[in-house]
Order: structure tokens, then sequence, then C-alpha cells
């Protein structure tokens, strides 16, 4: 009886020691620190914004795919991690370095978008004016919520997901990444920046594991 419980005990311990990579999720937070940090507006300050971002309307009701993209995020890593794990701890390096890259530009070249003056009501303005009330209008060249929608949707394409499953989450990281734009919290610069440097860190990203693969294969070709 008492071997039986033993046995019980260590088996549900393997089992969630599996899912302790999980816990790698808690760089993203980690890293975030940095963004507080260099959300303010000393110093000298750019404005990206165009003539084709000033022909961007307004539209409140984007405010909920933009909030979207905190369950999204979270919710499409632990997908990642149990479809595949070589996936999920690559898209997440591609995602931290994405991160820090980020940081070093807000640092050296601080960007912001200037806000729409809100004076109506409703429960979507009330969104917009939390999320402008808690996040100042800076570090904003290129976009963190375009660039890590933008990982976890090349990650997807990587992974076996049926058709459904590709065009909803297709369809959620476009929304996040046009909802930047009609929230007025980015510009079209900032937008296409986050994808050209997620697409360089995806890329490099592959490159490195094709070299290392060539490597292990011209070690085991020379021990032969």
């Amino acid at each position: 009886m008492g071997s039986k419980k033993t046995d019980a005990n260590i088996n549900a311990k393997m089992k969630l020691a599996t899912y302790f990579p999980l816990l790698w999720l808690l760089a993203i937070p980690v890293l975030n620190v940095f963004y507080g940090l260099l959300n303010n507006g000393s110093g000298d300050v750019g404005n990206l914004m165009t003539d084709l971002d000033n022909l961007i309307p307004f539209i409140p009701i984007f405010i909920i795919p933009y909030l979207i993209w905190y369950p999204f995020i979270l919710g499409m890593f632990i997908v990642l991690f149990l479809k595949d794990r070589a996936i999920y701890y690559r898209s997440l390096i591609a995602l931290c370095a994405g991160l820090i890259s980020c940081f070093l530009i807000y640092a050296t070249f601080q960007t912001t978008v200037p806000r729409p003056p809100i004076n109506d009501d409703g429960w979507l303005i009330g969104l917009v004016k939390f999320v402008y009330a808690t996040d100042k209008p800076f570090n904003c060249f290129p976009s963190i919520y375009v660039l890590t929608s933008y990982i976890v949707l090349k990650a997807s394409y990587r992974c076996s997901f049926e058709r459904i499953a590709r065009t909803a989450i297709f369809i959620a990281a476009w929304s996040i990444i046009i909802s930047t734009l009609f929230v007025k919290q980015h510009a079209l610069l900032d937008v296409a920046g986050a994808v050209l440097l997620a697409e360089t860190l995806v890329f490099a990203e592959k490159l490195i594991r094709f070299e290392n693969r060539k490597t292990s294969k011209e070690a085991r070709a020379h021990k032969l």
C-alpha cells in the first residue's frame, strides 16, 4: 500500500516537473521592468506620425482586441509548449531578444504618438481612458504589441494546428496589430519596424539552427 502511494507521488512530481519550462515565461515580465523605466519623455522625443497616420480614424471598439493581447500571448505560448517544445523555446528566445532590442532602441531613440482628445463617455471610452492612464505615450518605435503578436503568428505556421485554429490565430494576431493604429497607440512606422524586427529575429534563429545542424553533421562525419 505504502509502495503504491510512493509511486503515485513520484509520478505526480514527474508530471508536474514536465511543466516547469513554462516558468521561463516569467522572463517576459522581468524584462518588462525596463519598459516602465524607459516609458517617459525625458530627453529628445521623436514623432514618426505621417499623413497616412492622420487619415486613420480613432475607433474605440478596437480597444477590445488591443486588450486581448495579454491573454493571447500567454495562451499561445502555453499552447506552443504543449504542441511543440522546440518551437516554444525558439519563439520565446526570439520574443525576449525582440524585447531587449526594443528597449535598446527606446533608450537611444525615444518616440511618441499624439493621442486624440476624448470627451465622450461609455464603457469602450472608459477602457481607452484606462489604457491611456496606465501607459504613457512613449516607447512607440517599434511596437512591442506588434512584435510579440507577429512572432507568435509566425510560430503558429510551424505548428500542426488545424485550419480553423490557424485562421483564428491569424485573425486574433492581426486584429491586435491593427488595433494599435485605431486606438492611436502607435504609428504605421512603429508597426512596420516591429514586423521587420520580428522577421529578422525569426530568420536569425533559423540561420543559427541551420549552422548548428551543419556543424553537428560535420562532426559526425569527422568521427566516421
